[in-house]
């Protein structure tokens, strides 16, 4: 390592106990105590779910719009989309559709419609956006995108050619799509999914079945549900000329399949379009070390996590990659590309204490970090 090292600090949020700014404020403490010359640069990351729109701005620059939108259910919402320099807008369906805007009871994916995030990208359009990307994470809903299609103009007719709201319960009932309206401005515009599961849209591994209970569906509405989507599927096959049941359809109630259908939208993992909109890899070819995290380590790491992404993107270049994670099990060892994990815990307690003493937890674990740094420095 150079006599005045040059650290990259890239982790996810801890859920519900530091941020990603919080993280790299403790460990650019402990950087600084153990290399005093050293240089800190910090990019805020995130997989797609909430809070990536946030993320992106810190990291890239630009704005959070605020707009009124429809929730889950229909009523007023103010919800926020991410406006890029260059013109790159983020839309989180989790907004204006997802899941921690129903109290308990009114969970029922019957009802429940993507109508919302449907204005939230008609408003990233208003504003000039060609490049929208859209985050899938946190659902509320199970419609298929109908509601994202009416919002922009698309009509959803049943077999007597009355027109539906474009609720769960409307993808039994939809027989024609009548696409005439369809806002001009989606066919100038590239879009963008970062969805990080591959159920397809329908059967034992789709959308209602994984996905619906979650949601508040009971074995009833998931079965409901299923044969609608199957309903759906074919007429979006007869529409568009092409079978949308494929792997990652599924995502976000299957909205995945409706950006796919109705916007030509592209899926991409979400971390590695995050990365892509950050630059980051020109900001590792100035990097002697990144450091990495997520609240916990595991076998699903891999999968589409910020710390998998990162050390991938790390591993690429040649540049050593640490994770510190709250904690961490056996299959998190072996992921390609990081170098080591350093969990915060220090001794057995409960997880509320852990939780409550996060910030104290992770202050240690960085300064473990850094004091072995400067130890392997002396040694080598």
């Amino acid at each position: 390592m150079t006599a005045a090292p040059r650290f990259l600090f890239a982790s996810d949020s801890l859920k519900g106990t530091l941020t990603s700014a919080d993280t790299a404020r403790l460990l650019g403490e402990a950087a600084h105590r153990h290399f005093p010359s050293c240089a800190c640069e910090t990019v805020p990351m995130a997989d797609g779910g909430e809070g990536t729109a946030a993320a992106l701005v810190e990291a890239c620059g630009g704005e959070l719009r605020r707009v009124r939108a429809s929730d889950p259910l229909g009523r007023p919402v103010e919800a926020a989309y991410a406006l890029l320099p260059g013109g790159c807008a983020v839309v989180e369906m989790a907004a204006a559709s997802g899941l921690p805007l129903l109290s308990p009871g009114e969970k029922n994916p019957l009802l429940t419609s993507t109508f919302g995030t449907g204005e939230l990208v008609r408003a990233a359009l208003d504003a000039g956006s060609r490049d929208v990307t859209i985050a899938l994470g946190g659902s509320a809903t199970n419609d298929g995108g109908l509601g994202l299609a009416r919002a922009l103009g698309v009509r959803l007719l049943d077999a007597g050619g009355r027109e539906l709201a474009g609720r769960g319960e409307d993808l039994a009932r939809v027989a024609t799509l009548d696409l005439s309206g369809l806002d001009p401005r989606v066919g100038e515009a590239s879009f963008h999914l970062m969805c990080d599961v591959d159920n397809p849209l329908t059967g034992p591994d789709g959308a209602s079945v994984v996905f619906g209970p979650q949601k508040g569906a009971t074995p009833e509405i998931v079965a409901a549900l299923d044969a609608g989507m199957r309903s759906y599927a074919r007429v979006l096959q007869v529409t568009f000329g092409r079978d949308f049941d494929a792997p990652g359809a599924g995502a976000a109630g299957g909205l995945a399949a409706g950006c796919m259908a109705f916007l030509g939208a592209q899926v991409e993992s979400g971390v590695s379009r995050v990365l892509e909109l950050t630059g980051f890899s020109a900001r590792l070819a100035r990097t002697d070390l990144c450091v990495t995290g997520e609240g916990h380590a595991d076998a699903q790491t891999a999968r589409g996590k910020v710390v998998a992404g990162v050390a991938a993107a790390c591993a690429a270049v040649g540049v050593p990659c640490v994770a510190v994670v709250g904690g961490m099990d056996v299959g998190a060892t072996g992921l390609p590309g990081l170098d080591a994990v350093v969990p915060t815990a220090i001794d057995a307690m409960p997880l509320d204490e852990a939780l409550e003493r996060a910030a104290e937890l992770y202050a240690l674990a960085a300064d473990r970090l850094f004091s072995l740094l400067a130890l392997g420095g002396r040694l080598g």
